[in-house]
């Protein structure tokens, strides 16, 4: 038998970027450091590992916007939402966190423009871009019910896809039904498979079906049903349009969260963006939003 020796490079730090522009809201950009895959992770952990003193900028055009350290319960509550849809928590657990990040109220984005990402760190610049495209709306949206289930059903769409180009979408919900005078749900949320490119379908139409995402802690909301909606649902719809770099990131991410699981799985590398030594992304959507009443 034959000893084989693999050097495995050790830890390097570098600085990670997760920013987001989105048509019609601001920009928001989380600066950190990266951690050693083998240290403990906590909440904590994360917080002390965000980047502080680093100078910050966005250009678009002929202009140059310069981007503010700011908590995160000082931020419009718009970009206060957007920015627990990127964690992935929900609204009030991000109001009692010690989060900043980087944003401008000067800058409100706008489909079809390009936006640069600048930033000066330690001496060291980084830079990225992104291209905001212009939404595809649905041609309709409509809630089917499922006979045998007597109440519960898919949300279904019809889609145009422009022919001839580079089409990347991405599917978000929230439920808007009152609960004590609010919404039930504050943010976007989206499941597994909610990044789709145009290759296979490209200049088509045609009708798909999308599960409900959403945690649910009603208990008489059946089990067996939990990724249906059910009848009398109001809910918003956001579908949203990317360059193709932003969709290469989020595309392996999530094939990589969806086989963490899989000890046979194939590794994968995710793509970055952001030049000059940084990971992350810097991440570009033009919304388009409809509301789906879950009605026959």
């Amino acid at each position: 038998m034959k000893e084989v020796k693999i050097d495995i490079p050790g830890y390097k730090q570098q600085l990670m970027v997760d920013g987001n522009i989105e048509a019609g809201g601001h920009p928001i950009v989380i600066l950190s450091q990266s951690a050693n895959i083998y240290s403990e992770s906590y909440i904590t952990s994360y917080v002390n590992s965000f980047v502080s003193d680093a100078g910050v900028k966005v250009v678009v055009e002929n202009d140059t916007f310069q981007l503010d350290y700011i908590l995160s319960t000082d931020l419009p509550v718009s970009s206060q939402k957007k920015l627990a849809e990127m964690l992935r928590i929900k609204l009030n657990e991000l109001l009692q966190l010690p989060i900043r990040v980087y944003s401008s109220t000067s800058l409100i984005a706008q489909a079809e423009k390009t936006y640069e990402l600048i930033i000066n760190h330690q001496g060291k610049l980084y830079n990225a871009k992104t291209f905001l495209p212009a939404p595809t709306p649905l041609q309709s949206i409509y809630w089917k019910l499922e006979p045998e289930s007597g109440e519960y059903g898919y949300s279904w769409a019809r889609l145009q896809d422009p022919p001839g180009q580079f089409d990347a979408y991405k599917w978000e919900v929230r439920r808007i039904n009152k609960k004590n005078g609010e919404d039930l749900d504050q943010t976007f949320r989206h499941g597994f498979g909610a990044y789709r490119e145009d290759r296979y379908f490209d200049g088509l139409t045609f009708d798909f079906y999308y599960q409900n995402p959403l945690k649910r802690k009603d208990s008489t909301h059946l089990e067996i049903y939990k990724r249906y909606y059910r009848l009398g649902d109001s809910v918003v719809v956001k579908f949203s349009k990317m360059d193709k770099k932003t969709y290469d990131f989020f595309d392996k991410k999530s094939a990589q969260m969806e086989s963490s699981d899989n000890p046979y799985s194939t590794p994968i590398n995710i793509p970055t963006n952001i030049k000059g030594g940084a990971l992350g992304i810097w991440a570009g959507f033009s919304p388009w939003y409809d509301t789906l009443y879950c009605v026959p």
